[in-house]
């Protein structure tokens, strides 16, 4: 317990904040292929699906994202039909789409969900009412994705056995065009390329979940390619449907089959947001040339001194910070003794991370 304290002050303590970012990519092959999907997780209740990086059963697996599908009540996939056989699972898809928008855009005046919209301007514009989502697991995007680094490729035409069209949607421009009109935080349109204003989505940084509406699938990004299919060839519910046919009329784990099987790569930068207190404990020249230590004492003569004469010397090998009432929070060990006498003054820097 030391018997001299030393109060910090204002110029004595520092914040800073740092950035970490890591490099998350995921390969389609991850998504469907390499372990014959024995690492998509899917559950009774059937509303989204879990994907891993290695067969879910093993200790060494990890999660990576979830997987959904929903539409808006107002959407036309909604007015088909209700849930039946044919139309399985209606009522579930419109209820994801409905907590989707809660909580990434809020409500409107009125007290109604709104729908997503493409361009961020929630009073109006192009809605997004039939959407995909892919809600990222917190161990892939820490405290949040990095701006202008999420990119996503995806095929989108052809038929389900040998799809052919690569899209790569990217947030392009984010770093100083990103929204902050959602209630979970800051988001960035996507687009199909750099050169393109056609908005495909949003990815919402905080929030790690990426927004895309199903309509990448339906023929309006590329010409003179025929009927565009969405499914998997050997489903025959779906097989070479549309993907409202396939939104309307297979199941939400069907749906999210057959985005895994049209991704490509994905890919974006985590942030991790480390905060840092630093101080500066200060020893000057008269200060700490003394040890509390019982060792520094033998029958009543200092153990460090050879004669009467010398001057008083200290090793520091601790520093303590202590609350005002003298309790001990924390220590900082340093790396070795440093030789502390009245000939030296020293300034010892210690960073506290949380």
């Amino acid at each position: 317990m030391a018997s001299t304290f030393k109060t910090l002050l204002n110029n004595d303590v520092v914040s800073t904040r740092s950035m970490l970012h890591e490099a998350i990519p995921v390969t389609g092959t991850i998504a469907s292929g390499t372990y014959a999907d024995n690492n998509i997780k899917n559950f009774t209740h059937g509303m989204f699906q879990q994907v891993y990086d290695y067969p879910y059963l093993s200790s060494s697996a990890n999660h990576i994202f979830d997987l959904t599908v929903g539409f808006s009540p107002s959407s036309t996939c909604s007015a088909s039909a209700p849930t039946t056989t044919a139309n399985p699972q209606q009522s579930k898809k419109i209820n994801i789409y409905t907590e989707m928008a809660q909580i990434l855009t809020g409500y409107d005046v009125s007290g109604n969900v709104r729908d997503f919209d493409k361009d961020g301007d929630l009073s109006g514009g192009t809605k997004m009412r039939e959407c995909f989502f892919v809600n990222f697991a917190r161990l892939l995007s820490k405290d949040e994705i990095k701006k202008q680094s999420f990119s996503i490729s995806l095929l989108t035409s052809g038929g389900c056995s040998a799809p052919k069209t690569s899209v790569t949607i990217q947030d392009h421009g984010a770093l100083n065009a990103y929204k902050v009109n959602s209630p979970a935080g800051e988001y960035a349109l996507l687009y199909t390329s750099s050169t393109s204003n056609v908005i495909v989505g949003h990815v919402y940084y905080q929030a790690g979940i990426c927004v895309l509406t199903a309509s990448i699938f339906s023929g309006s990004f590329s010409t003179n390619e025929g009927t565009k299919y969405f499914g998997l060839g050997n489903n025959a519910i779906y097989v070479n449907n549309d993907i409202r046919t396939a939104l309307t009329g297979a199941a939400i784990s069907a749906s999210c089959d057959g985005f895994r099987n049209r991704l490509q790569n994905l890919s974006f930068n985590n942030t991790t947001e480390l905060n840092s207190t630093i101080y500066f404990c200060r020893a000057n020249n008269s200060e700490f040339n003394y040890s509390a230590n019982p060792t520094y004492l033998s029958a009543s003569k200092m153990v460090v001194k050879n004669n009467t004469s010398d001057t008083s010397v200290s090793y520091i090998t601790t520093i303590g910070m202590y609350s005002s009432d003298n309790e001990l929070l924390a220590t900082a060990k340093l790396s070795e003794p440093l030789k502390k006498t009245p000939d030296d003054e020293f300034t010892l820097r210690v960073r506290l991370d949380y």
